[in-house]
Protein backbone atom coordinates (compact mmCIF):
# COMPACT_ATOMS: atom_id res chain seq x y z
CA UNK A 1 0.00 0.00 0.00
CA UNK A 2 2.58 2.30 0.81
CA UNK A 3 4.55 2.12 -2.47
CA UNK A 4 1.61 2.81 -4.08
CA UNK A 5 0.69 5.95 -2.39
CA UNK A 6 4.35 6.84 -3.49
CA UNK A 7 4.00 6.09 -6.55
CA UNK A 8 0.47 8.15 -6.99
CA UNK A 9 2.02 11.10 -5.13
CA UNK A 10 4.67 11.08 -7.31
CA UNK A 11 2.50 11.34 -10.20
CA UNK A 12 0.62 14.32 -8.62
CA UNK A 13 3.87 15.75 -8.24
CA UNK A 14 5.33 15.11 -11.82
CA UNK A 15 2.69 17.48 -13.17
CA UNK A 16 2.72 20.17 -11.05
CA UNK A 17 6.96 20.02 -11.00
CA UNK A 18 8.21 18.78 -14.38
CA UNK A 19 4.97 19.64 -16.01
CA UNK A 20 6.33 22.96 -15.06
CA UNK A 21 9.21 23.04 -16.37
CA UNK A 22 8.56 21.32 -19.50
CA UNK A 23 6.08 24.36 -19.97
CA UNK A 24 8.15 26.94 -18.79
CA UNK A 25 10.59 25.44 -21.73
CA UNK A 26 8.02 26.27 -23.96
CA UNK A 27 6.92 29.60 -23.18
CA UNK A 28 3.58 29.97 -24.06
CA UNK A 29 2.35 33.04 -24.90
CA UNK A 30 -1.03 34.99 -25.88
CA UNK A 31 -1.00 34.88 -29.26
CA UNK A 32 -4.53 33.84 -30.79
CA UNK A 33 -4.63 29.86 -31.56
CA UNK A 34 -5.83 27.95 -34.52
CA UNK A 35 -9.55 27.54 -32.79
CA UNK A 36 -9.57 31.19 -32.57
CA UNK A 37 -7.83 32.28 -35.81
CA UNK A 38 -9.44 28.96 -38.01
CA UNK A 39 -12.73 28.13 -36.43
CA UNK A 40 -14.75 26.57 -39.32
CA UNK A 41 -17.78 25.09 -36.84
CA UNK A 42 -16.45 21.49 -36.94
CA UNK A 43 -12.56 21.08 -36.65
CA UNK A 44 -11.65 24.69 -35.26
CA UNK A 45 -14.12 24.99 -32.38
CA UNK A 46 -12.85 26.67 -29.65
CA UNK A 47 -14.42 24.92 -26.10
CA UNK A 48 -13.88 24.94 -22.53
CA UNK A 49 -10.57 24.07 -21.03
CA UNK A 50 -11.96 21.65 -18.95
CA UNK A 51 -14.60 20.11 -21.75
CA UNK A 52 -10.87 19.85 -23.45
CA UNK A 53 -9.19 17.91 -20.74
CA UNK A 54 -12.28 15.91 -20.42
CA UNK A 55 -12.25 14.67 -24.16
CA UNK A 56 -8.40 14.79 -24.35
CA UNK A 57 -8.40 12.10 -21.29
CA UNK A 58 -11.35 9.95 -23.22
CA UNK A 59 -9.29 10.24 -26.77
CA UNK A 60 -6.25 9.00 -25.46
CA UNK A 61 -7.39 6.73 -22.60
CA UNK A 62 -9.92 4.03 -24.12
CA UNK A 63 -9.24 0.38 -23.13
CA UNK A 64 -4.87 0.76 -22.86
CA UNK A 65 -4.82 2.13 -19.54
CA UNK A 66 -6.95 -0.43 -18.22
CA UNK A 67 -5.50 -3.55 -20.10
CA UNK A 68 -1.72 -2.62 -20.96
CA UNK A 69 -1.67 -2.25 -16.70
CA UNK A 70 -3.21 -5.54 -15.98
CA UNK A 71 -0.94 -6.86 -18.61
CA UNK A 72 2.30 -5.28 -17.42
CA UNK A 73 0.80 -6.27 -13.77
CA UNK A 74 1.80 -9.63 -14.75
CA UNK A 75 5.62 -8.61 -14.09
CA UNK A 76 4.56 -7.39 -10.61
CA UNK A 77 4.56 -4.46 -8.40
CA UNK A 78 7.73 -3.46 -10.70
CA UNK A 79 5.23 -2.29 -13.06
CA UNK A 80 4.77 0.76 -10.85
CA UNK A 81 8.19 2.43 -11.64
CA UNK A 82 7.24 1.86 -15.34
CA UNK A 83 3.69 3.64 -15.15
CA UNK A 84 5.73 6.43 -13.11
CA UNK A 85 8.55 7.40 -14.36
CA UNK A 86 7.45 6.31 -18.30
CA UNK A 87 4.60 9.06 -17.65
CA UNK A 88 6.17 11.69 -16.17
CA UNK A 89 9.51 11.55 -18.41
CA UNK A 90 8.38 10.40 -21.65
CA UNK A 91 4.70 9.90 -21.90
CA UNK A 92 3.67 13.41 -20.85
CA UNK A 93 6.17 15.16 -22.22
CA UNK A 94 5.25 13.46 -25.87
CA UNK A 95 1.94 14.69 -25.34
CA UNK A 96 2.19 18.14 -24.47
CA UNK A 97 4.45 18.55 -26.93
CA UNK A 98 2.58 16.88 -30.05
CA UNK A 99 -0.21 18.87 -28.46
CA UNK A 100 1.74 22.37 -28.32
CA UNK A 101 3.79 22.00 -31.43
CA UNK A 102 -0.06 21.46 -33.82
CA UNK A 103 -0.54 24.95 -31.55
CA UNK A 104 1.95 26.93 -33.32
CA UNK A 105 1.48 25.17 -36.46
CA UNK A 106 -2.50 25.64 -37.38
CA UNK A 107 -3.66 22.43 -36.08
CA UNK A 108 -1.98 20.45 -38.43
CA UNK A 109 -1.83 16.59 -38.19
CA UNK A 110 1.19 14.53 -36.37
CA UNK A 111 2.20 13.20 -40.08
CA UNK A 112 2.39 16.78 -40.99
CA UNK A 113 4.40 17.93 -38.02
CA UNK A 114 6.78 14.70 -38.48
CA UNK A 115 7.23 15.23 -42.17
CA UNK A 116 7.83 19.48 -41.19
CA UNK A 117 11.12 18.90 -39.04
CA UNK A 118 12.14 15.52 -40.66
CA UNK A 119 11.98 15.52 -43.94
CA UNK A 120 10.08 14.73 -47.11
CA UNK A 121 10.70 10.89 -46.89
CA UNK A 122 9.22 10.79 -42.87
CA UNK A 123 6.75 13.07 -44.13
CA UNK A 124 5.30 10.62 -46.58
CA UNK A 125 5.79 7.27 -44.48
CA UNK A 126 4.00 9.31 -41.57
CA UNK A 127 0.96 10.41 -44.06
CA UNK A 128 0.83 6.54 -44.76
CA UNK A 129 1.10 4.81 -41.55
CA UNK A 130 -0.55 7.50 -39.71
CA UNK A 131 -3.92 6.48 -41.76
CA UNK A 132 -3.27 2.74 -41.65
CA UNK A 133 -2.73 2.46 -38.02
CA UNK A 134 -5.97 5.12 -37.05
CA UNK A 135 -8.31 2.99 -39.43
CA UNK A 136 -6.99 -0.23 -37.63
CA UNK A 137 -7.50 1.15 -34.14
CA UNK A 138 -11.18 2.34 -35.39
CA UNK A 139 -11.83 -1.23 -36.46
CA UNK A 140 -10.78 -2.72 -33.27
CA UNK A 141 -12.65 -0.45 -31.36
CA UNK A 142 -15.64 -1.14 -33.45
CA UNK A 143 -15.70 -4.85 -33.27
CA UNK A 144 -14.28 -5.12 -29.06
CA UNK A 145 -17.23 -3.19 -27.74
CA UNK A 146 -19.74 -4.74 -30.75
CA UNK A 147 -18.98 -8.31 -29.23
CA UNK A 148 -19.13 -7.64 -26.03
CA UNK A 149 -22.40 -5.92 -26.17
CA UNK A 150 -23.50 -9.02 -28.08
CA UNK A 151 -22.39 -11.61 -25.64
CA UNK A 152 -24.26 -9.52 -23.07
CA UNK A 153 -27.75 -9.50 -24.79
CA UNK A 154 -27.55 -12.33 -26.29
CA UNK A 155 -28.00 -10.48 -29.65
CA UNK A 156 -26.51 -10.70 -33.41
CA UNK A 157 -22.45 -8.90 -32.81
CA UNK A 158 -23.16 -7.76 -36.81
CA UNK A 159 -26.24 -5.89 -35.57
CA UNK A 160 -23.85 -4.06 -32.82
CA UNK A 161 -21.32 -4.16 -35.24
CA UNK A 162 -23.69 -1.75 -37.48
CA UNK A 163 -25.27 0.36 -34.96
CA UNK A 164 -21.54 1.22 -33.09
CA UNK A 165 -20.25 1.57 -37.16
CA UNK A 166 -23.42 4.22 -37.64
CA UNK A 167 -22.32 6.06 -34.64
CA UNK A 168 -18.80 6.55 -35.80
CA UNK A 169 -20.08 8.27 -39.35
CA UNK A 170 -21.78 10.47 -37.30
CA UNK A 171 -18.84 11.13 -34.74
CA UNK A 172 -16.69 11.67 -37.82
CA UNK A 173 -18.35 13.67 -39.94
CA UNK A 174 -20.47 16.22 -37.45
CA UNK A 175 -18.99 19.15 -35.89
CA UNK A 176 -17.18 17.97 -32.73
CA UNK A 177 -19.52 20.19 -30.50
CA UNK A 178 -22.25 18.06 -31.66
CA UNK A 179 -22.01 14.38 -30.38
CA UNK A 180 -17.68 14.20 -29.01
CA UNK A 181 -18.50 17.20 -26.61
CA UNK A 182 -21.80 16.69 -25.30
CA UNK A 183 -21.00 13.03 -24.41
CA UNK A 184 -17.09 12.58 -23.74
CA UNK A 185 -16.85 14.55 -20.31
CA UNK A 186 -19.86 12.30 -18.93
CA UNK A 187 -17.73 9.20 -20.00
CA UNK A 188 -14.44 10.58 -18.93
CA UNK A 189 -15.94 11.21 -15.30
CA UNK A 190 -17.23 7.76 -15.46
CA UNK A 191 -13.51 6.39 -15.94
CA UNK A 192 -12.10 8.25 -13.56
CA UNK A 193 -14.79 7.20 -10.56
CA UNK A 194 -14.01 4.08 -11.27
CA UNK A 195 -10.57 4.33 -10.98
CA UNK A 196 -11.11 6.15 -7.64
CA UNK A 197 -13.38 4.21 -6.32
CA UNK A 198 -11.09 1.03 -7.50
CA UNK A 199 -8.24 2.84 -5.91
CA UNK A 200 -10.10 3.49 -2.35
CA UNK A 201 -11.34 0.28 -2.01
CA UNK A 202 -8.05 -1.73 -2.10
CA UNK A 203 -6.79 1.22 0.38
CA UNK A 204 -9.46 -0.42 2.61
CA UNK A 205 -9.05 -3.74 2.23
CA UNK A 206 -12.52 -4.47 0.81
CA UNK A 207 -12.81 -8.48 0.14
CA UNK A 208 -9.95 -8.72 2.82
CA UNK A 209 -7.33 -8.20 -0.28
CA UNK A 210 -3.70 -6.74 0.84
CA UNK A 211 -1.77 -4.50 -1.76
CA UNK A 212 1.66 -6.08 -2.41
CA UNK A 213 4.40 -3.89 -1.97
CA UNK A 214 6.99 -2.69 -4.65
CA UNK A 215 10.10 -4.79 -5.27
CA UNK A 216 11.75 -5.08 -8.47
CA UNK A 217 11.57 -9.28 -8.51
CA UNK A 218 10.62 -10.47 -11.92
CA UNK A 219 7.42 -12.22 -11.02
CA UNK A 220 6.08 -13.31 -14.14
CA UNK A 221 4.66 -16.84 -13.87
CA UNK A 222 6.22 -17.82 -17.09
CA UNK A 223 9.41 -15.64 -16.03
CA UNK A 224 9.31 -13.68 -19.40
CA UNK A 225 11.83 -10.44 -19.04
CA UNK A 226 10.93 -7.26 -18.05
CA UNK A 227 12.98 -5.60 -20.38
CA UNK A 228 11.56 -4.80 -23.02
CA UNK A 229 8.65 -6.69 -22.74
CA UNK A 230 6.94 -5.17 -20.03
CA UNK A 231 8.01 -1.61 -21.54
CA UNK A 232 5.87 -2.20 -24.83
CA UNK A 233 2.62 -4.35 -22.97
CA UNK A 234 2.05 -1.14 -21.08
CA UNK A 235 2.07 0.89 -23.87
CA UNK A 236 -0.87 3.71 -22.74
CA UNK A 237 -0.20 3.54 -19.13
CA UNK A 238 3.11 4.86 -19.67
CA UNK A 239 3.57 6.74 -23.00
CA UNK A 240 2.10 6.11 -26.24
CA UNK A 241 1.86 6.82 -30.10
CA UNK A 242 -1.59 6.58 -30.24
CA UNK A 243 -1.87 10.17 -28.43
CA UNK A 244 0.09 12.10 -30.88
CA UNK A 245 -2.47 11.56 -33.63
CA UNK A 246 -5.28 12.42 -31.22
CA UNK A 247 -3.41 15.46 -29.55
CA UNK A 248 -3.79 17.67 -32.33
CA UNK A 249 -7.66 17.26 -32.46
CA UNK A 250 -7.66 19.16 -29.16
CA UNK A 251 -5.13 21.55 -30.34
CA UNK A 252 -7.94 23.26 -32.53
CA UNK A 253 -10.14 23.14 -29.86
CA UNK A 254 -8.44 25.03 -27.25
CA UNK A 255 -8.42 28.52 -26.76
CA UNK A 256 -5.11 29.65 -24.96
CA UNK A 257 -1.33 27.82 -24.93
CA UNK A 258 -1.26 28.53 -21.14
CA UNK A 259 -3.61 25.60 -21.46
CA UNK A 260 -1.77 22.76 -23.14
CA UNK A 261 -0.31 21.92 -19.43
CA UNK A 262 -3.02 21.25 -17.85
CA UNK A 263 -5.15 19.55 -21.32
CA UNK A 264 -2.06 17.49 -22.70
CA UNK A 265 0.47 16.84 -20.11
CA UNK A 266 -2.42 16.82 -17.44
CA UNK A 267 -4.39 13.90 -19.27
CA UNK A 268 -1.51 12.19 -20.00
CA UNK A 269 -0.68 12.15 -15.73
CA UNK A 270 -4.29 11.40 -15.39
CA UNK A 271 -4.12 8.07 -17.54
CA UNK A 272 -0.77 7.50 -15.67
CA UNK A 273 -2.91 6.99 -12.46
CA UNK A 274 -5.58 4.85 -14.41
CA UNK A 275 -3.13 3.00 -15.13
CA UNK A 276 -1.21 2.69 -11.82
CA UNK A 277 -4.50 1.72 -10.09
CA UNK A 278 -5.32 -1.01 -12.28
CA UNK A 279 -2.08 -2.70 -12.56
CA UNK A 280 -2.34 -2.31 -8.65
CA UNK A 281 -5.77 -3.57 -8.85
CA UNK A 282 -4.27 -6.80 -11.10
CA UNK A 283 -2.70 -8.31 -8.63
CA UNK A 284 -4.40 -6.94 -5.47
CA UNK A 285 -7.49 -8.61 -6.59
CA UNK A 286 -6.43 -11.63 -7.87
CA UNK A 287 -3.78 -12.01 -4.46
CA UNK A 288 -1.17 -13.13 -7.02
CA UNK A 289 0.49 -12.50 -10.57
CA UNK A 290 -0.15 -16.04 -11.12
CA UNK A 291 -3.77 -15.88 -9.91
CA UNK A 292 -4.01 -12.70 -12.66
CA UNK A 293 -2.85 -14.66 -15.29
CA UNK A 294 -5.39 -17.38 -14.51
CA UNK A 295 -8.22 -15.48 -14.39
CA UNK A 296 -7.25 -13.52 -17.69
CA UNK A 297 -6.59 -16.65 -19.29
CA UNK A 298 -10.18 -18.66 -18.28
CA UNK A 299 -12.35 -15.38 -18.77
CA UNK A 300 -10.12 -12.85 -21.11
CA UNK A 301 -9.67 -9.13 -20.46
CA UNK A 302 -13.20 -7.89 -20.33
CA UNK A 303 -14.35 -10.29 -17.90
CA UNK A 304 -11.48 -9.94 -15.61
CA UNK A 305 -12.41 -6.24 -15.48
CA UNK A 306 -15.87 -7.19 -14.68
CA UNK A 307 -15.13 -8.98 -11.74
CA UNK A 308 -12.70 -6.41 -10.68
CA UNK A 309 -15.24 -3.80 -10.85
CA UNK A 310 -17.99 -6.06 -9.43
CA UNK A 311 -15.71 -7.40 -6.42
CA UNK A 312 -14.56 -4.24 -5.27
CA UNK A 313 -17.06 -1.41 -5.93
CA UNK A 314 -20.48 -3.58 -6.13
CA UNK A 315 -22.93 -3.48 -8.50
CA UNK A 316 -22.31 0.20 -8.49
CA UNK A 317 -19.21 -1.12 -9.67
CA UNK A 318 -21.08 -3.31 -12.49
CA UNK A 319 -22.38 -0.41 -14.02
CA UNK A 320 -18.88 1.35 -14.25
CA UNK A 321 -17.62 -1.53 -15.62
CA UNK A 322 -19.42 -2.12 -18.56
CA UNK A 323 -19.05 1.76 -19.63
CA UNK A 324 -15.56 0.75 -18.96
CA UNK A 325 -15.09 -2.20 -21.22
CA UNK A 326 -17.93 -0.76 -23.95
CA UNK A 327 -17.59 3.44 -24.04
CA UNK A 328 -13.94 3.57 -23.60
CA UNK A 329 -13.07 1.96 -26.63
CA UNK A 330 -15.87 3.50 -28.65
CA UNK A 331 -14.27 7.10 -27.52
CA UNK A 332 -10.96 6.19 -29.36
CA UNK A 333 -12.53 4.03 -31.98
CA UNK A 334 -14.59 7.07 -33.17
CA UNK A 335 -11.58 9.88 -32.89
CA UNK A 336 -9.48 7.61 -34.68
CA UNK A 337 -11.75 7.61 -37.93
CA UNK A 338 -11.95 11.40 -37.20
CA UNK A 339 -8.38 11.95 -36.98
CA UNK A 340 -7.34 9.77 -40.12
CA UNK A 341 -10.02 11.82 -41.41
CA UNK A 342 -8.09 15.46 -40.77
CA UNK A 343 -4.66 13.20 -41.35
CA UNK A 344 -6.03 12.79 -45.02
CA UNK A 345 -7.47 15.97 -45.65
CA UNK A 346 -3.89 17.66 -44.47
CA UNK A 347 -2.50 15.46 -47.03
CA UNK A 348 -4.45 16.23 -49.96
CA UNK A 349 -5.30 19.73 -48.94
CA UNK A 350 -8.76 18.98 -48.83
CA UNK A 351 -11.24 21.74 -46.90
CA UNK A 352 -13.21 20.33 -44.48
CA UNK A 353 -15.66 22.86 -43.37
CA UNK A 354 -18.20 21.53 -46.08
CA UNK A 355 -20.20 18.67 -44.83
CA UNK A 356 -20.00 17.25 -48.73
CA UNK A 357 -16.15 17.39 -48.33
CA UNK A 358 -16.34 15.38 -44.90
CA UNK A 359 -17.87 12.98 -46.59
CA UNK A 360 -15.73 12.40 -49.20
CA UNK A 361 -13.19 11.33 -46.84
CA UNK A 362 -14.94 9.89 -43.87
CA UNK A 363 -17.17 7.42 -46.17
CA UNK A 364 -14.24 5.34 -48.04
CA UNK A 365 -12.59 5.14 -44.07
CA UNK A 366 -15.50 3.93 -42.54
CA UNK A 367 -16.39 1.49 -45.40
CA UNK A 368 -12.48 0.00 -44.96
CA UNK A 369 -13.28 -0.49 -41.26
CA UNK A 370 -16.26 -2.12 -41.74
CA UNK A 371 -14.84 -4.44 -43.94
CA UNK A 372 -11.79 -4.81 -41.71
CA UNK A 373 -14.08 -5.85 -39.00
CA UNK A 374 -14.93 -9.50 -40.62
CA UNK A 375 -10.78 -9.89 -40.58
CA UNK A 376 -8.88 -11.91 -37.59
CA UNK A 377 -6.39 -9.53 -35.86
CA UNK A 378 -5.36 -11.33 -33.88
CA UNK A 379 -1.81 -11.33 -35.83
CA UNK A 380 -1.65 -7.82 -36.70
CA UNK A 381 -2.34 -6.68 -32.90
CA UNK A 382 1.06 -8.25 -32.24
CA UNK A 383 1.93 -5.68 -34.20
CA UNK A 384 0.32 -2.90 -32.87
CA UNK A 385 1.82 -2.30 -29.06
CA UNK A 386 5.53 -2.41 -30.96
CA UNK A 387 3.73 -0.50 -33.92
CA UNK A 388 2.24 2.34 -31.33
CA UNK A 389 5.70 2.79 -29.08
CA UNK A 390 7.83 2.98 -32.58
CA UNK A 391 5.53 6.00 -33.58
CA UNK A 392 6.12 7.58 -30.01
CA UNK A 393 9.73 7.04 -29.98
CA UNK A 394 9.39 9.17 -34.01
CA UNK A 395 7.06 12.18 -32.31
CA UNK A 396 9.74 12.23 -29.70
CA UNK A 397 12.73 13.01 -31.92
CA UNK A 398 10.48 15.15 -33.77
CA UNK A 399 9.66 16.84 -30.43
CA UNK A 400 13.46 17.17 -29.55
CA UNK A 401 14.49 18.74 -33.26
CA UNK A 402 11.69 21.46 -33.29
CA UNK A 403 12.83 22.12 -29.44
CA UNK A 404 16.26 22.44 -30.92
CA UNK A 405 15.52 25.18 -33.91
CA UNK A 406 13.36 27.09 -31.83
CA UNK A 407 15.13 27.83 -28.39
CA UNK A 408 18.85 28.01 -29.61
CA UNK A 409 20.91 27.93 -26.98
CA UNK A 410 18.88 26.67 -24.65
CA UNK A 411 19.31 22.63 -23.76
CA UNK A 412 15.52 22.35 -23.59
CA UNK A 413 15.66 19.58 -26.27
CA UNK A 414 17.09 17.45 -24.00
CA UNK A 415 13.73 16.74 -22.63
CA UNK A 416 12.46 15.13 -25.92
CA UNK A 417 15.98 13.54 -26.92
CA UNK A 418 16.36 11.40 -23.83
CA UNK A 419 12.88 9.57 -23.89
CA UNK A 420 13.56 9.63 -27.34
CA UNK A 421 16.41 7.68 -27.17
CA UNK A 422 15.44 5.00 -24.59
CA UNK A 423 12.21 4.33 -26.39
CA UNK A 424 14.70 3.85 -29.53
CA UNK A 425 16.19 0.49 -27.11
CA UNK A 426 13.24 -0.48 -26.36
CA UNK A 427 11.47 -0.54 -29.45
CA UNK A 428 14.42 -2.27 -31.59
CA UNK A 429 15.16 -4.51 -28.81
CA UNK A 430 11.90 -5.88 -28.64
CA UNK A 431 10.94 -6.57 -32.63
CA UNK A 432 14.47 -7.74 -32.81
CA UNK A 433 13.79 -10.58 -30.15
CA UNK A 434 9.88 -10.68 -30.42
CA UNK A 435 8.03 -13.97 -31.86
CA UNK A 436 6.64 -11.42 -33.96
CA UNK A 437 10.00 -9.86 -35.02
CA UNK A 438 13.16 -11.76 -35.51
CA UNK A 439 13.48 -13.83 -32.85
CA UNK A 440 16.27 -13.17 -32.19
CA UNK A 441 18.54 -14.26 -28.85
CA UNK A 442 18.85 -11.93 -25.74
CA UNK A 443 22.70 -12.28 -26.41
CA UNK A 444 22.32 -10.14 -29.56
CA UNK A 445 18.77 -8.24 -29.78
CA UNK A 446 20.01 -6.57 -26.15
CA UNK A 447 23.52 -5.09 -27.51
CA UNK A 448 21.93 -4.80 -30.52
CA UNK A 449 19.10 -2.37 -29.12
CA UNK A 450 21.78 -0.27 -27.88
CA UNK A 451 23.57 -0.41 -31.15
CA UNK A 452 20.56 1.28 -33.09
CA UNK A 453 19.52 3.91 -30.19
CA UNK A 454 22.92 5.13 -30.25
CA UNK A 455 22.72 5.39 -34.15
CA UNK A 456 19.47 7.16 -34.04
CA UNK A 457 21.16 9.49 -31.23
CA UNK A 458 24.30 10.57 -33.77
CA UNK A 459 22.24 11.40 -36.45
CA UNK A 460 20.06 13.44 -34.64
CA UNK A 461 23.66 15.20 -32.93
CA UNK A 462 24.86 15.39 -36.52
CA UNK A 463 22.01 17.18 -37.95
CA UNK A 464 21.67 19.56 -34.92
CA UNK A 465 24.36 20.13 -32.40
CA UNK A 466 26.74 18.98 -34.21
CA UNK A 467 26.44 20.54 -37.56
CA UNK A 468 26.07 24.25 -35.22
CA UNK A 469 29.17 23.20 -33.52
CA UNK A 470 31.24 23.08 -36.85
CA UNK A 471 29.30 26.14 -38.27
CA UNK A 472 31.26 27.44 -35.21
CA UNK A 473 34.38 26.50 -36.08
CA UNK A 474 33.97 27.63 -39.39
CA UNK A 475 33.28 30.93 -38.81
CA UNK A 476 36.45 31.48 -36.37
Amino acid sequence: MYSFLACFFLLIGGFFVYGKIVDHAFKPTDNPTPAVVKNDGVDYVPLPTWKVFMIQLLNIAGLGPIFGALGGALWGPSVYLWIVFGTIFAGAVHDYMSGMISLREDGKSISEIVGHYLGNTMLQVMRLFSVVLLVLVGTVFMTGPANLIAMLTGQSPVMWLIIVLAYYFLATLLPIDALIARFYPLFGACLLIMAFGIMGAMLLGVGGHTMPELTLQNLHPKDLPIWPLMFITVACGAISGFHSTQSPLMARCLKSEHMARPVFYGAMVAEGVIALVWAAAGVTFYDSTGGLMAAMADVGQNKAVYEICVGLLGTGGAVLAMLGVIACPITSGDTAFRSARLTLADWIGLEQGNKIKRLYLAAPLLAVGGLLSQVNFTIVWRYFAWTNQTLAMIVLWTGAVYMYRKFKGSKAYLMAMIPATFMSVVTTTYILQAKEGLQLPTSISYPAGFVFAALFLFLFLRVTVLRKDEADKSVD
